[in-house]
């Protein structure tokens, strides 16, 4: 069963995510000598990012040790203003002290199908899983957002991502009125639910009663894709401002 915690505002809830994200990196740590993380993006991610790079809590993480991949991200130049990367980039990992080789971006500069490939092949890598091998990787800890329609990550309604089972990145070609879609590439379930802490980071209330439809309707993944995220042996937490979660009990 998922925790969930409503928190009474945007702020608190950024606040929240990044007390987390530094409680599981250090014991991450701690146990295994790093921590292995995929973020994702969003104002409250920003917000938590900015909160991260600053004391006190930036001086609690040991940098050295955290890896970073991204949950998913647009075909775009690392530049673009809409990268995930390079949010992340300017709120965070430009302001600590973190290795370039612990960055595992998305190449998003390449096209769709290619930026999969390579980033499922430097997944394989990092994780020492060569590619015959259909066991996911494990994160420490992945981070999702939810958006109006229900996806996470870039697994969108009725898109073949959502029943991806054996590979982990796959490319996202789908048209999203009104505005044209941006080609991306995202994690599959398989890698989701691996993970050995899955937070979802969803504030506002246009998202009140989409989240109460995932988290409390049939299950229909195809419609609801959050839905889809079910860790195998691990945690999932939803973190909610009230806004969000003024539907939940």
């Amino acid at each position: 069963m998922p925790e969930i915690e409503i928190l009474p505002d945007h702020a608190a809830l950024a606040q929240r995510a990044a007390e987390q994200f530094a409680g599981l990196a250090g014991f991450a740590i701690r146990k295994r000598g790093r921590f292995v993380v995929a973020l994702s993006g969003g104002s409250t991610p920003k917000k938590m990012n900015a909160l991260l790079a600053a004391p006190p809590l930036a001086q609690t993480i040991d940098w050295s040790k955290v890896f970073v991949f991204w949950s998913d991200d647009r075909c775009v130049s690392p530049d673009n203003p809409d990268s995930n990367y390079r949010m992340a980039r300017e709120t965070l990992l430009a302001q600590v002290s973190i290795p370039n080789e612990n960055i595992h971006r998305v190449h998003g500069e390449n096209s769709s199908e290619r930026a999969a490939r390579v980033y499922e092949d430097e997944l394989r890598e990092f994780f020492r899983q060569p590619g015959g091998s259909s066991t996911p990787p494990r994160f420490d800890l992945i981070l999702l957002g939810m958006g109006e329609d229900g996806h996470t990550a870039s697994l969108f309604p009725g898109t073949p991502g959502i029943r991806e089972n054996r590979r982990w990145a796959v490319a996202v070609k789908h048209n999203v009125p009104p505005a044209p879609f941006v080609d991306r590439v995202t994690f599959t379930p398989p890698v989701i639910n691996a993970a050995a802490n899955v937070v979802f980071l969803v504030s506002g209330a246009n998202k009140a009663e989409r989240l109460y439809q995932v988290l409390h309707e049939q299950y229909d993944p195809d419609r609801l894709p959050a839905q889809v995220v079910r860790p195998q042996d691990g945690k999932l937490f939803w973190m909610l401002d009230q806004a969000a979660g003024a539907k939940i009990k």
